[in-house]
């Protein structure tokens, strides 16, 4: 269960540091890549992750299973597609109403990344929920947990600066996070009958 949540837990922090640097790329062609695109995008994920922690911390508390474990992967990574599919017509729907780079870039980022962001902030609580055995190894389970998950994040920042957007279509770097997320949580769906929660 333990390399199992673990794992999880690096592929949400490394997905959603890919996700939050291919942002810039995505807003530049439409307000360009100034300081206030990046404080826009940094904005909306610390925002997102946020509300996701809140969200997943209480969700933790109904039933906690890897089968909703797993659900909040499926539906991360169900969340991405529309950065795909639909991010040029929404950028331009949001550039002919607002061409003022700072507002546009904030609320072209607020209609593309908060809620994958926001689903992908409750894999961390939620994982703390699962590890979590006794009163006594809850500080040092968490601390583990937040150790993997940033760890992912910093290889997935790096990982997609250096080497994927010079390797990949963004496209094709975005479909491959969208199918590890998916891949991801239907082997938790798969491992829920194996591993119960305690």
């Amino acid at each position: 269960m333990n390399v199992v949540v673990f794992g999880s837990a690096f592929v949400s922090g490394f997905i959603i540091m890919v996700l939050e640097m291919l942002g810039g790329r995505i807003i530049a062609p439409w307000f360009g890549g100034d300081i206030y695109v990046w404080g826009s995008i940094i904005t909306v994920f610390m925002l997102a992750l946020s509300l996701g922690y809140l969200l997943g911390g209480r969700w933790s508390l109904r039933n906690a299973s890897l089968k909703r474990y797993g659900g909040i992967f499926l539906l991360g990574g169900v969340l991405m597609l529309p950065v795909v599919f639909s991010a040029d017509l929404i950028m331009a729907a949001i550039f002919d109403q607002i061409v003022d780079a700072r507002y546009g870039s904030l609320v072209a980022s607020l209609a593309l990344f908060l809620l994958p962001s926001l689903v992908m902030g409750m894999v961390s609580p939620y994982s703390v929920r699962l590890l979590t055995r006794s009163r006594e190894t809850s500080g040092a389970s968490a601390g583990l947990l937040y150790f993997v998950s940033t760890l992912g994040s910093a290889l997935g920042t790096l990982a997609t600066s250096f080497y994927l957007v010079a390797l990949l279509e963004m496209n094709q770097i975005l479909l491959t996070a969208i199918a590890i997320m998916i891949g991801n949580g239907m082997l938790l769906l798969a491992l829920h009958k194996r591993m119960p929660v305690t």
